[in-house]
């Protein structure tokens, strides 16, 4: 992909661990970890903010409610969460929405929009700025919309990461507070602008998803690390 033409190449506009982490420890993040041997965060609690976003998860069978800004953008913008209780399911719709997304034709505001519609509302747990970190910058946006970028994404498998699965086993109750899984997705993200430009890489991010019983899932954040 070529340095000068790909705009979100430029301070790695999807998938930014590092300012996520640097992000976490400055702003008093807290993150509670079920350990396993190496240890991972196997659900996330977050100090309440004035500014986190909260939409109303719904039970999965009635329809999710969308939160203020989400209703004034267009929703095309985002593809709607699926309702769902399988985390792995959910993990892989939002990374797909995570990775996908087009200057062309939607402004940042209705993209973010359509983001938050996929969080958690239970603020104790919610983590918008570790999804908002995902999202090129106003002024990174403009340019890539000059420059008509947009991108697309083919997502491939999902799983619970292994220390995850062996903290549950471990503690099989633990999960019973938040309902908040790990997930670990892959796949590979399209990069197409002006002039025939186009790239491709593959990726893989982690995901930390509520599934509360007889509730749709919901997001809750993007870990700082990908855990195997």
């Amino acid at each position: 992909m070529s340095k000068k033409r790909s705009l979100s190449a430029q301070g790695r506009a999807y998938g930014a661990p590092s300012s996520v982490l640097r992000r976490a420890l400055l702003g008093g993040l807290v993150l509670t970890v079920l350990l396993a041997v190496a240890g991972l965060l196997a659900y996330l609690t977050r100090a309440e903010s004035p500014t986190s976003t909260k939409p109303s998860p719904t039970p999965a069978s009635t329809q999710r409610a969308a939160s203020p800004e989400a209703t004034t953008g267009n929703d095309a913008a985002v593809a709607a969460p699926p309702k769902t209780g399988d985390p792995i399911v959910f993990a892989k719709a939002a990374t797909k929405v995570l990775w996908t997304y087009d200057t062309r034709s939607f402004s940042r505001a209705e993209h973010v929009a359509g983001l938050k519609r996929w969080m958690t509302s239970e603020k104790k747990y919610t983590d918008w700025e570790s999804v908002s970190d995902q999202i090129p910058s106003p002024v990174l946006w403009s340019r890539m919309h000059d420059n008509g970028q947009h991108a697309s994404a083919k997502v491939g498998e999902g799983h619970f990461p292994q220390a995850f699965k062996t903290a549950l086993a471990q503690d099989p109750g633990a999960i019973t507070e938040a309902y908040v899984y790990a997930v670990t997705v892959t796949g590979k993200q399209s990069i197409a602008w002006k002039g025939s430009g186009s790239g491709a890489e593959s990726r893989a991010t982690t995901l930390a998803v509520q599934c509360r019983p007889d509730h749709a899932c919901a997001l809750v954040g993007v870990l700082p690390s990908v855990a195997p």
